[in-house]
């Protein structure tokens, strides 16, 4: 027979599993949205990225900020107009909150010529509908590195 102390050990280890098997969960379905947000800039494909984006986000583009799906998307719209995307993204971390509603994406920028040029920062929200968008968006210049 079990002793009461193993038995909640016991549940207590089954929970740190499955909190953590979601977590990863949650952390791979985040690294799939992004990668299909960034892919929606390469193929040129303006209504899957309006897919990406929250009724409510707010989207920083060097001193301005758009708030809200209709200016996030008006701002955007512009960067679909070439037959090559002027710049690509990819992620390169990605974490959860433990809620699993909140989450933080981060990696590189690279202009048309496939040099890095800045890092993007987004924070995702797992919406009431269970689909991930982005609430905020902000790029920053890329740091100069420093020569040893």
């Amino acid at each position: 027979m079990l002793k009461p102390v193993n038995v909640t050990i016991a549940i207590l280890l089954s929970l740190s599993i499955q909190s953590v098997q979601a977590s990863d969960k949650a952390n791979e379905q985040v690294w799939q949205a992004e990668t299909a947000f960034a892919q929606s800039m390469a193929d040129r494909d303006f209504a899957r990225f309006t897919t990406f984006v929250s009724e409510y986000a707010v989207f920083f583009n060097g001193e301005s900020v758009s708030r809200g799906k209709p200016q996030v998307l008006a701002q955007w719209q512009g960067y679909f107009n070439s037959e090559a995307a002027p710049f690509s993204w990819q992620p390169e971390q990605v974490e959860v909150l433990a809620s699993g509603h909140l989450a933080h994406s981060s990696g590189p920028v690279f202009n048309a010529a496939g040099q890095q040029v800045a890092t993007f920062n987004s924070v995702w929200q797992k919406e009431a509908d269970g689909v991930w968008r982005v609430v905020f968006d902000k790029g920053t210049p890329q740091c100069p590195s420093k020569e040893r």
